[in-house]
């Protein structure tokens, strides 16, 4: 699928703000609702649009703490890797989870109330597969948050 202006500009409006009623949508890149329509079920097609998503305050929701976890492992075989990314799945509190390569093999991010709470995320961690060392960041301020992808 060829991603032209139009494309772009549909990708860009809807990254920003999900919630435009589809012909709003097509005065933003103008083009027809008709037009406009198709193009978005063709990037939903191929998969360039992976599902809907909305973004919440997560301070509200008493969710006021980021840690950022750098996760070193001795084990690189298939059968732990499998395992490990099975365990961090089941942590809701992780939000992001990246194999990265580096002086770490594996970068978390962790969304949840408080220290204490934190600490009952790290207990489950490491509860079930072996890891060699786990270097916390605690964020300090979001800057800027889930930004969008730059297109």
């Amino acid at each position: 699928m060829k991603i032209d202006q139009y494309n772009l500009d549909i990708l860009r409006a809807i990254q920003t703000d999900n919630s435009l009623a589809q012909r709003e949508l097509a005065e933003r890149v103008n083009l027809s609702p008709n037009a406009c329509w198709h193009r978005v079920q063709n990037l939903k097609d191929e998969g360039i649009i992976v599902g809907q998503t909305v973004k919440l305050d997560r301070k509200k929701l008493n969710l006021g703490l980021v840690v950022f976890v750098m996760l070193r492992t001795r084990h690189h075989s298939v059968d732990w890797l499998d395992e490990f990314r099975r365990h961090v799945s089941t942590i809701p509190e992780v939000i992001d989870f990246y194999r990265i390569g580096g002086d770490y093999d594996y970068f978390l991010k962790i969304v949840t109330r408080d220290i204490e709470s934190y600490d009952t995320v790290y207990q489950r961690l490491i509860s079930k597969v072996e890891l060699d060392s786990v270097t916390s960041y605690f964020a300090m301020e979001a800057i800027e948050e889930q930004r969008p992808l730059p297109i």
